[in-house]
Formats: structure tokens, C-alpha cells, sequence
């Protein structure tokens, strides 16, 4: 089974490790060059890609790559995220956490599915969160460029949370329109010690780390989530589900929200460049668990 993560660091490498123990055949995407050789130093020398994710061309050229080289992919694990304290915009005129937090995912898995990259039964795991529940995303007319924040108060959690609500939309639209026997997932890794949502984020989002230092848990624990979705057998239910500790779980209103999905997901594709899918099956449900966990 082949696996490609985005991400050499943090919860990327750590999910790496775990499959790699599985006896997966793991590609690891990173950004730095040495440091994503390092880290595949650290995995007993995996094959690693380098692209900078928060750049479209770099991202299609990545997918490219991948496809030249014959790459067979079982699993994407899309991974790699940000966190920004402020308001910037990347080459491409779109804001930087939605570049990598949402674009990136999005963009990689629709031009590796038009290049024909992934097996019969390849499964998406795009990494969610739970504070999407803080999201503030306007139903009525979703920006999916993240170009407003330059117009309204720049809130770093507010930033963060929306991108990853836009993500588990497209996700959930994706999943009803991806061939018959591939899945998409969301991942919830909840709040996980020396990632993103604490001391590496830096802005407010690092200022307030101890406060909730005490309610996080190890990398270890953050990638069963993943981990799981990759190899379990058969593949999960439902797909575009949100899930967490193993488990599907109750994202907020509006990401279960199937009309904004869809309005999420072809504005999405318009502003990629990319051609939409087209549905293939029935909406998939949501279903959550009975203690409300996440």
C-alpha cells in the first residue's frame, strides 16, 4: 500500500512512523528540503517530494511529478496546515491559511485524480479540527478565498477555523462525487500537544497554549485518527464523514450543511482552475456518536 502525507513535520512525521511500522510504502511531502530529508532519515529513508503547498503552481507540479513517476496512490493524507497572526496574501492573490489549509488539499487531490494517480479504492484523508465549530463563514455567499479577512477584524483562530470549515465542506461535497469504491475523510486529531493549534502557531494562538496545555494530548495519540482511516478494513463509513477517536463523529451545523457544500465546492474548483467532479452517489450521512465526543 502506498501512502503520500503532506507534512514533514509535527503530526505528519508521526503519522508517517505509525505506517511505516504498519509496513506501508510512505512518500512524504515537505516544504524545506533538508529538513524533509532529515525527517525521512528519521523513517529509515522514505521517499520525500519538496513543494512549497502554499503556492498552486508548486502544488501542480508536485501532482505532476507523482504522476511521471508512476506513482500508484492508495492513500492521500493531506496533512500539512497553518496558522497565521496575520493578514498576508500569497502569490496568487488568496489568504495564506486558506492557501494551505484548504486550497492545497484540494487542488493536489483533484489534479492527481484528473492524472489518473490514484488506485480503485484510494481513500482521502484530508486533517480537520474541531474548533471548525468557530468558523465564520457566510452561507449566503461563502468566501472560499479567505480575501475578506483583509476587510474585517484578522482573528488568527477565527482564520484558522474557517479555513478548516471551507475544507471539511469541500470534503464532504468531494465525497459525493468521487467513482464508485474511493472514499474522503475529515480527521479530527483534537487538540494535540506541540502542533498548530498551540506552541507553533505563534500569535494568540501560542499566547493562549497553556491554557489548554493540560486538555492535549501526545502526536501519538493525535494520528490514530488517520492512521486509522488509512488502514482500516474494510474502509470506513461514511464517506466525507467527520471523525474522531476512531470514530464518525457531529461536525457544526454548517459543515453538515449540504447545500453550502456544494455551493463550497464549485466555487472552490472555480477559483483552482480545476474541472468539478460530477455526483456520483447519494449523500452520505453524519452520524454521531452518542457521548458528543469532539
Amino acid at each position: 500500500m502506498t501512502v503520500i502525507i503532506t507534512g514533514a513535520s509535527g503530526l505528519g512525521l508521526v503519522t508517517a512512523h505509525h505506517l511505516v511500522q504498519a509496513g506501508t510504502d510512505v512518500l512524504l511531502i515537505g516544504r524545506d528540503p533538508a529538513r524533509t530529508a532529515a525527517a525521512a532519515k528519521q523513517l529509515g529513508g522514505v521517499k520525500t517530494y519538496t513543494a512549497d503547498l502554499s503556492a498552486w503552481s508548486q502544488v501542480r507540479d508536485l501532482a505532476a511529478k507523482l504522476a511521471a513517476d508512476g506513482v500508484r496512490i492508495d492513500v492521500l493524507i493531506n496533512n500539512a496546515g497553518a496558522a497565521f497572526p496575520r493578514y498576508g496574501q500569497t502569490a496568487d492573490g488568496v489568504e495564506r491559511t486558506y492557501a494551505i489549509n484548504h486550497h492545497a488539499p484540494f487542488l493536489l487531490t483533484h489534479t492527481l485524480l484528473e492524472a489518473g494517480a490514484f488506485t480503485s479504492t484510494a481513500r482521502i484523508i484530508n486533517l480537520s479540527s474541531f474548533v471548525e465549530k468557530r468558523g465564520k463563514l457566510d452561507p449566503t455567499d461563502p468566501d472560499v478565498a479567505g480575501t475578506s479577512w483583509g476587510r474585517r477584524f484578522y482573528s488568527q483562530i477565527h482564520v484558522y477555523s474557517t479555513s478548516k470549515l471551507v475544507g471539511l465542506l469541500a470534503t464532504a461535497e468531494l465525497a459525493r462525487r468521487l467513482p464508485e469504491g474511493m472514499s474522503a475523510y475529515n480527521a479530527n486529531p483534537g487538540m494535540v500537544k506541540g502542533t498548530g493549534m498551540n506552541t507553533n502557531a505563534g500569535g494568540l494562538m501560542r499566547l493562549t497554549a497553556p491554557v489548554f496545555r493540560p486538555f492535549s494530548i501526545t502526536p501519538d495519540k493525535g494520528v490514530r485518527t488517520p492512521v486509522w482511516l488509512a488502514t482500516a478494513t474494510p474502509a470506513p463509513h461514511p464517506s466525507g464523514g467527520f471523525f474522531t477517536d476512531c470514530r464518525p463523529d457531529s461536525p457544526s451545523p454548517l459543515a453538515r450543511d449540504t447545500t453550502l457544500a456544494h455551493t463550497v465546492y464549485e466555487r472552490t474548483a472555480t477559483l483552482l482552475g480545476v474541472p468539478p467532479l460530477s455526483r456520483q452517489a447519494p449523500t452520505p450521512g453524519f452520524t454521531a456518536p452518542s457521548d458528543g465526543a469532539g
